[in-house]
């Protein structure tokens, strides 16, 4: 059935659907849920190739600085093939070395993810569910490089049997399955999630931007949001230069991938519009109530945008239509939710640069509520109309 699966997973990618109308004149729509599903995991695609890369860059750039490749067996293959990253490697030992720690985290996910959607599969009498790849490959981005594959297997599971298939499967579930896993191991394993190191494959080699560190500088004392683009540190963040979770880096990358995903009526650019003016108009708020106490006060919206995977859930995760309101003035007011929460969780407790998790999960939850006060209204308003 394994088999099958993944046969049936590649036949939808590759071919187009058997299914023919027949009698009365028609238009079928080739874009399927399997078929949309599958564009969305090739935009995804680019990213985690990315993330690949520039584990392996910093590798090569940490070894000509002195630092040293750890003993683990994920660099067996690497090492034997290659013979080990040196300081003079160029792209394709970049993506090998990086392949070797972001394939198996990957792997596991999208394995055990695909046996948990079998199992449910078979207890409901119905065909394997299409998603899991999806969900798999949003679940890993998600993840620091050093994350052992163990973890990595629980939280994937947490992510579709709690997340997913406990309120029916696809198509069903209230929260996004990714975040759900993502959360789990936040508050389960906090110190495997967060701290100096989780984000390089290399031994001893420096931390990357956080907020964390940009607050004990004092960085954004007398900065505006437009002084930024004269800081070369934040150019790192919005390229990716700056290593974080294995798919969070590049934040260009990520709105190109996700600009993909607009332009094929994927995703809602009411949402994405709608989160970014929610955290722009927070983080103004905050700059101007300032605050002696906590620098993050003062962090320009520009900051809140290449930090913490912000991109990534503004274009991927809060668009996820099954989770997202479907009325358009409720998905303003998701998206402005969200955006507020993300700059709010930040400000408040700088720990949580991860901010966009918890706000996206918060937001899930009145995804309904606002749905039905904007149908309520609609009633109203039509009643009013017609004197009913």
């Amino acid at each position: 059935m394994l088999f099958r699966t993944l046969m049936a997973d590649l036949k939808v990618l590759l071919l187009a659907d058997g299914q023919r109308t027949r009698g009365s004149v028609a238009v079928r729509d080739l874009m399927d849920v399997k078929r949309s599903q599958s564009m969305i995991w090739l935009c995804l695609m680019p990213i985690l190739l990315f993330g690949m890369v520039i584990q392996g860059w910093h590798a090569h750039l940490d070894l000509a600085e002195g630092h040293t490749t750890p003993d683990v067996w994920q660099l067996a293959l690497f090492n034997g093939i290659s013979g080990g990253l040196t300081a003079d490697s160029g792209f394709f030992a970049w993506l090998f070395y990086g392949a070797s720690f972001v394939f198996p985290i990957f792997f596991v996910a999208f394995f055990v993810g695909l046996v948990w959607d079998m199992i449910f599969s078979r207890l409901r009498k119905e065909t394997v569910q299409e998603g899991h790849l999806v969900v798999a490959i949003l679940f890993a981005l998600m993840l620091p490089v050093t994350i052992p594959l163990w973890l990595v297997a629980i939280g994937m599971s947490f992510a579709v049997v709690v997340g997913k298939q406990i309120f029916g499967g696809l198509g069903y579930n209230l929260l996004n399955p990714a975040l759900v896993g993502l959360a789990f191991l936040t508050f389960a394993y906090p110190t495997v999630m967060s701290g100096d190191g989780i984000y390089w494959a290399v031994e001893g080699a420096k931390s990357p931007i956080t907020l964390q560190a940009l607050d004990s500088k004092g960085a954004f004392e007398g900065v505006t949001w437009y002084s930024v683009f004269g800081d070369a540190r934040w150019w790192d963040a919005f390229f990716g230069l700056d290593s974080g979770a294995i798919g969070e880096t590049s934040t260009l990358l990520i709105l190109i991938c996700g600009g993909m995903l607009l332009l094929c009526r994927l995703a809602d650019w009411r949402i994405v519009l709608a989160v970014l003016i929610g955290m722009i108009a927070t983080a103004t708020m905050f700059n101007l109530i300032g605050d002696d106490k906590n620098v993050l006060y003062q962090m320009p919206w520009t900051w809140h945008l290449v930090t913490g995977g912000f991109a990534l859930g503004m274009m991927f995760l809060a668009t996820d239509p099954t989770t997202a309101p479907y009325t358009r003035k409720a998905k303003w007011a998701y998206g402005v939710l969200i955006g507020f929460m993300v700059v709010m969780i930040r400000v408040v407790n700088p720990e949580h640069v991860e901010g966009i998790m918890l706000a996206i999960l918060f937001a899930n939850l009145w995804s309904p509520l606002l749905d039905y006060f904007v149908a309520r209204a609609n009633i109203k308003r039509r009643q009013a109309r017609n004197a009913l």
